[in-house]
């Protein structure tokens, strides 16, 4: 049994109306199908990013009114996701690298080959490491809520 996923929501300052229109903007910039249900929402396919897994969530998006504006909520009902295997192999070989590093001064034959292990293992941190990002529901609705502040085009 899968655990329950929490709802993503933020709070607007403007009416329904222009927020479930920043949503689509938002849904169109970020490469994400928003199929609207009514005026009060839709469901939405949104690509994500969580380190070295991409993938798609989908769920419904409901655009309630609230005091003083809007509240926007995101309730997930289903994610897939898949495992960037690139960067999988990139990282196996830093790990090669770095185990060469360490292992030199028990084996001092291989001190020859050490250095070139750093910079393996270097590499594996800066082609995979430093690049790691995550982008999903949370900054979804943070951009809407920028979005929704900005005037329309």
């Amino acid at each position: 049994m899968l655990p329950p996923v929490a709802e993503h929501a933020v709070d607007l300052e403007i009416p329904p109306e222009k927020a479930l229109a920043a949503v689509r903007r938002t849904a169109e910039d970020w490469g994400a199908e928003f199929q609207p249900s009514g005026y009060t929402g839709g469901q939405l396919h949104l690509p994500v990013v969580a380190g070295i897994r991409r993938g798609l969530v989908t769920g419904a998006l409901e655009v309630r009114s609230a005091a003083g504006g809007s509240r926007i909520v995101f309730q997930p009902e289903r994610s897939i996701y898949y495992v960037q295997t690139s960067a999988v192999l990139v990282l196996l070989v830093a790990v090669v690298g770095a185990l060469l590093t360490v292992l030199w001064p028990f084996y001092p034959h291989l001190i020859a080959v050490a250095p070139f292990g750093a910079i393996l293992a270097l590499g594996g941190w800066f082609l995979v490491v430093s690049r790691l990002r995550t982008s999903g529901p949370e900054e979804f609705l943070a951009a809407v809520a920028v979005q929704g502040m900005a005037p329309p085009p």
